[in-house]
């Protein structure tokens, strides 16, 4: 399965909204988001499905015109397509300015919480953690992970420390023992792979949308994934660098076919405030 196709809809649905929706305080006709999501491939009906339990999970909100529906953001979407934002234009995937700080979680549940256990593991790995220990884990930089264990409701099962290694540690070889650096890197190939040759092609022009929708998406999902361990204890070849490189050549490139496209294929109304709206 290549990375497009195993795209999910509520991804490119984030990523087509955070594309044309989010800073501009306007709704997006249901039509308008079926005909742009039937040239990524993606059927009526799912793309209906989406729509609708991103409302039900607060992620859009539905106002009327007439007979037409539309669709807008809601505080939690904002909140979550910002943050998408942040990691793709400003993080970003190469860690050049680490100052040396880590934070370290431990963590002490009972046997019997199997399922808690699993969901702490998960939340932490979507923090960029990685298991030093058994039951320590450890992340490059100061990360607050404070609403992420207040949520799991493990408050009193949890002790967040900052440090720094001690001189002579091989911080190299520890980084490898504790995250999967050959997956992580095999994402980032692949990603060059599937995309480099857009650098210098042009796709037909309403087909420059939905390219750029899937370039950002997969992007998105493979540095939310990444650590972003500092870059000085990382293999000489790690391909990071590269994928970024070619990630914003080929959003550069696609950018004025997308604009046009989304220009002519999208019904945008203002948005109400939500007291307003039918649902």
């Amino acid at each position: 399965m290549t990375g497009e196709e195993s795209l999910r809809p509520q991804s490119l649905m984030l990523t087509f909204l955070g594309d044309q929706v989010l800073g501009r305080d306007v709704c997006v006709y249901s039509g308008s988001v079926i005909d742009v999501f039937a040239r990524a491939g993606i059927g009526e009906q799912a793309t209906r499905s989406t729509l609708t339990r991103m409302v039900n999970r607060d992620l859009l909100r539905r106002q009327r015109e007439g007979r037409r529906m539309y669709f807008g953001l809601t505080e939690r979407s904002q909140a979550v397509l910002r943050d998408g934002e942040r990691r793709i234009w400003q993080t970003g995937a190469v860690n050049r300015h680490w100052d040396g700080t880590w934070t370290l979680l431990g963590f002490s549940l009972p046997e019997s919480w199997q399922r808690q256990r699993h969901d702490l593991r998960s939340q932490l790995t979507w923090s960029g953690f990685g298991p030093l220990f058994n039951g320590l884990w450890i992340a490059p930089g100061e990360v607050d992970v404070s609403a992420l264990v207040a949520e799991l409701g493990l408050s009193a099962h949890v002790k967040v420390f900052r440090a720094h290694a001690d001189t002579g540690m091989d911080i190299g070889q520890m980084i490898e023992e504790t995250w999967e650096l050959s997956d992580l890197a095999g994402r980032y190939e692949a990603f060059v792979r599937r995309w480099q040759s857009w650098e210098d092609e042009l796709p037909d022009a309403d087909d420059g949308l939905v390219l750029r929708l899937r370039l950002q998406t997969e992007w998105l999902r493979i540095v939310r994934r990444d650590p972003r361990l500092p870059v000085k204890h990382l293999p000489d070849d790690w391909p990071a660098e590269q994928a970024e490189k070619t990630f914003r050549a080929v959003h550069d490139r696609l950018s004025p076919l997308a604009r046009d496209a989304s220009e002519r294929l999208l019904d945008l109304v203002p948005a109400r405030p939500q007291s307003q709206n039918a649902s």
